[in-house]
């Protein structure tokens, strides 16, 4: 085949089949990674990262691929490994198996590609994606298997989790196209699943991920609907709709159905809150805010950028203040501030606003109005920066943040840590990784 010819057949493919975003065909495995810079000692533990990378053809969308993590371990001041795993689920296993049964219309919560976070609780590891049950993996990327809490979860899980870093519970929710729309779910400390309580929304929308107070649980009832004509033909089954309306729903934590209040907000859609928290008897959430999303069919993204409501509870309205307008994702925090104050978060930026992926991460001072920027340059991409705290007794922004940058020029990817208290200086240290990671969704920090 000729270079053009080569070229053309690139250029035919979708987006998330070229570049980095293509699919890496090998599992590998490799041990004391070179290091440039220093590994700090208090770093024990694992940064495991998941995305879709399909295993065979091509998926109707980004967001159904295969499940893959990528895990690089450190420890004694040293980087020790680095390996990379397809997540061992029934799609990736067996021929034409669906999710969704056409002729009952009843969904399969055991089908689970498992490709979009993975997160630590009650000493298991869970691979997750928001359509199907759980999947429980290893450190080392083996899979263990569908993860239902015993039987006694009976619908979808969220893959943003959130746990509580006072009594350790991780309180989660499910969304389906059929009712029960939404589910909350809490499971204990020790993983098990004490409270179910359906929350009743007019329709089936997509409902990414939520919000934790110390007090409350806040749910995102947002206008991106269900679309059955859509889903019949395989795509990605969701749309905007001008008729769903948009709203917040608060419940006191602990609460049930009858207890969660609602408030209208101007329409629009958020993936991913940074975090938020009681004011008194107000709530604060901060949230990267899309004004619409999948207008025009779910093929692109449009910009997003970092919003502030705030719910005035004792009026009854919500308030939105943009708080930057730089075009942002992956929004993190120091996790142990989970539903609590924070001062600061951090997020993957798009300077150019042209090549579709981040070339920096932004660090924000929401008490003073300052921001901080490390640029990977031209073609260095990084992905969400994980926060690991330096120790329990840490300064909120005292630690590092964790991220896998892809270089262009090498089509290559190697892990980079930053000191979170001043994310413009060189990094802490860079570690080669001997595969290339594609750009996926969301990673974790699973600490020994």
């Amino acid at each position: 085949m000729s270079t053009a010819s080569a070229a053309t057949d690139e250029t035919n493919k979708p987006f998330y089949l070229r570049g980095n975003y293509a699919p890496v065909a090998e599992e590998v495995e490799a041990f004391d990674l070179p290091v440039h810079g220093a590994i700090p000692p208090e770093l024990n533990g694992h940064l495991l990262r998941n995305g879709p990378n399909p295993r065979n053809g091509t998926p109707e969308h980004w967001f159904f691929g295969d499940g893959m993590l990528h895990a690089v371990e450190f420890g004694g001041g040293r980087a020790l490994s680095y390996r990379n795993r397809w997540i061992r689920t029934r799609p990736f296993l067996e021929k034409d198996v669906d999710l969704i049964d056409m002729s009952t219309g009843v969904a399969d919560r055991t089908v689970a590609v498992a490709n979009t976070h993975v997160v630590g609780h009650a000493g298991r590891v869970l691979a997750l994606v928001e359509s199907s049950f759980p999947t429980e993996v290893t450190c080392e990327l083996e899979t263990v298997g569908i993860y239902d809490f015993e039987g006694k979860l009976n619908t979808a899980m969220t893959a943003h989790p959130k746990i509580c870093p006072d009594s350790g519970e991780m309180h989660f929710f499910g969304y389906g196209f059929m009712a029960p729309y939404l589910v909350y779910h809490c499971a204990d400390a020790q993983g098990r699943l004490i409270k179910s309580e359906e929350i009743t929304v007019p329709g089936p929308t997509m409902i990414h991920d939520f919000a934790m107070t110390e007090s409350n649980i806040v749910f995102m009832d947002l206008p991106v609907v269900f679309d059955l004509e859509q889903a019949m033909r395989g795509a990605m089954p969701y749309r905007w709709s001008d008729d769903y309306g948009a709203r917040l729903g608060v419940m006191p934590r602990g609460g049930t159905n009858s207890d969660v209040r609602w408030y209208e907000i101007e329409p629009c859609y958020v993936f991913h809150p940074l975090n938020a928290y009681d004011d008194g008897d107000d709530v604060v959430i901060d949230v990267v805010r899309y004004p619409e999303l999948w207008r025009n069919g779910s093929g692109s993204f449009d910009s997003a950028s970092l919003h502030r409501w705030r719910i005035d509870r004792s009026r009854a309205v919500v308030s939105e203040q943009a708080l930057d307008d730089r075009e942002i994702e992956f929004p993190r925090i120091n996790e142990h501030l989970t539903g609590s104050k924070h001062r600061y978060g951090y997020a993957t930026w798009n300077p150019d606003n042209v090549s579709g992926v981040s070339t920096a991460i932004v660090k924000y001072d929401l008490e003073s109005g300052a921001s901080q920027v490390h640029d990977f340059g031209p073609g260095r991409s990084p992905s969400e920066a994980v926060f690991v705290s330096a120790s329990e007794k840490a300064a909120e922004d005292e630690g590092w943040l964790l991220t896998v940058v892809y270089d262009a020029a090498d089509h290559a990817s190697e892990a980079v840590l930053l000191d979170a208290t001043d994310i413009t200086a060189r990094p802490v240290a860079r570690v080669a990784l001997p595969q290339r990671v594609p750009f996926g969704f969301h990673g974790n920090w699973i600490g020994r």
